[in-house]
């Protein structure tokens, strides 16, 4: 059968000159596609961040899982899941401690990631923490340069490590990216009214979907200026346009809302 074409009114994206608790609130229950705050970034704070970037160790995702080339530094849990979902410890806690050690290193100052958590902190109303696991701090904050695009697919912990993997319990999980460096053409952040259900598996392409399992789905596109804060949840499916030339590099981190209303951070 095929999917409605009537749109959700409430699915749409807006600018803002800050984020707040109410942004938050509606990103996690769904009446909201994305927010975006232009500058949230100064053009000073990117290129001090931009000028970073060469003493931070990066390194290309596995070809045969990510057929687009991205470059990336920090951990992501999700590339430590197992085939039994459960977390590769061992090899996740050595690379985190890892990226620390080599983030303060890189001296990267004023810092993107602390900028964030602090700004969105204060608009919840109380700080962001780290997730943790096992009352260990996981690593937040990575950075990726995506110019060749991303397939479509989604984020969600609790579909990644269905059997658990934070002390926290997590209700709803969103994405923030700031642009640090943009191309002047493509590069937009799709995201569609859908999240997975079975019948998308028809679909599966290595990580993500083919563009058929959204088709007939309302969407919305965000191309990224210099220094646009973005929120979305990534739950719903998603994808990156790619850019034909320049750099297109944003630092990126999860927030998932628990069920004490705290806000923890991970990537």
């Amino acid at each position: 059968m095929p999917r409605t074409t009537a749109l959700d009114p409430l699915f749409t994206a807006v600018d803002a000159a800050a984020f707040t608790d109410r942004h938050l609130a509606n990103l996690a229950a769904g009446t909201l596609a994305a927010v975006r705050v232009p500058d949230f970034l100064d053009r000073s704070a990117c290129a001090s961040a931009l000028s970073a970037l060469d003493r931070l160790p990066t390194a290309d995702y596995d070809p045969p899982r990510v057929p687009t080339r991205i470059v990336r530094f920090g951990p992501a849990l999700n590339d430590y899941r197992g085939p039994d979902g459960r977390l590769d410890s061992g090899r996740y806690w050595q690379d985190a401690e890892a990226a620390r050690a080599a983030w303060q290193r890189a001296g990267m100052r004023p810092d993107p990631i602390a900028i964030a958590l602090a700004r969105l902190g204060s608009a919840w109303g109380a700080a962001v923490a780290p997730a943790t696991i096992g009352g260990q701090a996981v690593f937040g904050g990575t950075l990726r340069e995506i110019n060749a695009g991303a397939l479509v697919h989604y984020d969600d912990i609790n579909r990644e490590f269905p059997i658990g993997l934070f002390d926290q319990e997590v209700l709803a999980q969103l994405a923030f990216n700031v642009w640090v460096s943009v191309p002047e053409a493509g590069g937009a952040t799709t995201v569609w009214r859908h999240r997975w259900e079975p019948a998308d598996e028809q679909y599966r392409q290595t990580y993500g979907f083919r563009v058929e399992a959204v088709e007939r789905c309302q969407h919305v596109d965000l191309r990224p200026q210099l220094g646009d804060g973005l929120l979305f949840n990534p739950a719903n499916f998603h994808a990156v346009e790619p850019n034909p030339t320049g750099r297109r590099i944003a630092f990126a981190f999860f927030l998932g809302l628990t069920t004490t209303g705290q806000l923890i951070a991970w990537s």
